[in-house]
């Protein structure tokens, strides 16, 4: 293992642990266990936010989810680089609303029986099996709230986690093929399409509850400081990488990874370096945690997790430079639409909604406002398609914004008249 390898696992470990030890401090160690346990049960659809069970157990979980990762990626030997570390973050993240160790365990099991039928290792799927853990409230929903005794609902649930992690590696490459690497959610989008069909099913059975928002308006300081905290550490690393001489150059490098379009798969540790990929997911991070603050949204779970997953994304086609447009036209639909910019939707939307970036950074700044403009109405209706049971719904309404605008611009660059060159 090289060298800057081992540092990015002793910072991915060093954050994650900071995060338990945070989470046992401020709630008190038997508060906390108590409140990561009532977790385990929730069916965590969207949008559940775990600050409301106690900030303490919600951040234990996240931290817990986010090892869960770490643990997967280095026993399966896969490089620790931009992809791993978007994955690591986004569980963190996601752990804060939705993901439990409990629901997250049946979709990684289901795509390693996937990588056993096709004969190649987890390693291969690793990404698919990490992301895959979007569906995680199909299990915990199956365990626990379609009404069957828990002998009889809890293997159910189960069964259905690991039948729907088996065929997530065959569906993704399909949904990949759709808006052709523009939605770095792709996963996401795989998750809600196979979502419309679990939510179709539940239906059917009489077994779906009406979707509840479960929302924590109480701003919690210590979830800001830590974006803050965590932020500053990726900036720093990024600017001492080389050493202290060597900050222009790092700048230098920086300002080089703006102009990358983000594309899937872009892995800015191999396209760039990995100096100027640490200074970008810092910025990024603060970025986001200054947007929030600028509408007076809550530094709650939800919001702490689409932060996190923009900065883990900051590794894997996110940059300062190809963001700000998707978030400029969210941002303005949301206004047009007569709409808070600090309601639950829209301040997701404009977190999540990066993951059209590639969108500007390839056809630029109009493009990437209409992406960003389309995908904020899209994404409020297509959380109750999947019955919330896909926690990438941005993901999902990004995938179907990315490939309606990708069809129409590629054709229009195929199409367009020629100039005429001739005198």
């Amino acid at each position: 293992m090289e060298k800057t390898e081992k540092n990015l696992y002793v910072l991915m470990a060093s954050i994650l642990g900071t995060m338990m030890i945070v989470a046992l401090v401020f709630d008190g160690p038997i508060a906390t266990l108590k409140g990561f346990l009532s977790l385990q049960v929730h069916a965590g659809r969207l949008i559940n936010d775990f600050t409301t069970v106690g900030v303490g157990a919600a951040l234990f979980n996240a931290a817990l989810v986010g090892f869960i990762g770490l643990t997967l990626v280095y026993f399966v030997e896969v490089s620790m680089s931009g992809p791993t570390i978007a994955a690591i973050f986004t569980l963190t993240g996601f752990g804060l609303f939705g993901k439990t160790p409990l629901n997250c365990i049946p979709l990684i099991l289901g795509v390693w029986i996937s990588a056993r039928i096709a004969r190649k290792t987890l390693g291969s799927y690793s990404l698919i099996a990490l992301f895959g853990t979007a569906l995680g409230p199909l299990v915990t929903y199956v365990m626990f709230d379609i009404g069957l005794p828990l002998g009889i609902s809890i293997p159910i649930g189960i069964i259905a986690g690991i039948a729907v992690g088996a065929i997530l590696p065959a569906v993704a490459g399909s949904m990949l093929q759709l808006h052709q690497g523009y939605n770095l959610y792709n996963v996401g989008f795989t998750c809600g399409f196979i979502g419309l069909f679990a939510s179709s099913l539940l239906i059917a059975t009489n077994t779906m509850e009406p979707l509840e928002i479960i929302w924590s308006s109480v701003n919690e300081p210590i979830l800001a400081m830590l974006v803050v905290a965590i932020s500053l550490v990726f900036i720093i690393a990024g600017l001492t990488f080389h050493r202290v001489g060597n900050i222009r150059s790092t700048i230098g490098e920086f300002l080089d990874l703006q102009k990358f379009s983000g594309r899937l798969p872009t892995d800015f540790f191999d396209n760039s370096s990995a100096a100027a990929t640490l200074l970008n997911i810092g910025l990024l991070g603060l970025a986001s945690w200054t947007y929030v603050l600028l509408v007076g949204a809550p530094f709650n779970g939800p919001v702490l997790g689409g932060i996190f997953t923009v900065m883990g994304f900051g590794g894997f086609g996110k940059s300062l430079r190809n963001t700000w447009p998707v978030v400029t036209g969210a941002v303005v639909a949301t206004l047009v639409f007569g709409k808070s910019l600090s309601a639950p939707g829209p301040i997701l939307a404009a977190l999540f909604c990066t993951t059209l970036a590639p969108i500007a950074g390839q056809f630029g700044i109009i493009a990437g406002f209409i992406a960003g403009f389309i995908h904020l109405f899209m994404v409020e209706t297509t959380a109750a398609w999947h019955g919330g049971l896909d926690l990438y719904n941005n993901g999902f309404a990004g995938g179907l914004t990315a490939s309606l605008l990708i069809a129409i611009l590629q054709w229009y660059k195929t199409n367009r008249p020629k100039e005429d060159f001739e005198q």
